[in-house]
């Protein structure tokens, strides 16, 4: 399940309120606890962020 810090984590990356660096840190310290399905659902959401 995804927790409330990731979900404030997407949001923070859309809005683009993080550096690159500071995205792939945080980043690197929840994955290991997210299954292949959320993971694979925030790089879909992400991605749609990109193309607006």
């Amino acid at each position: 399940m995804i927790t409330k810090e990731v979900n404030d984590w997407i949001r923070k990356v859309e809005t683009r309120n993080y550096s690159s660096w500071d995205i792939m840190e945080e980043f690197a310290r929840f994955h290991k606890y997210l299954s292949k399905e959320e993971v694979l659902h925030i790089k879909k959401r992400l991605e749609k962020s990109i193309k607006r």
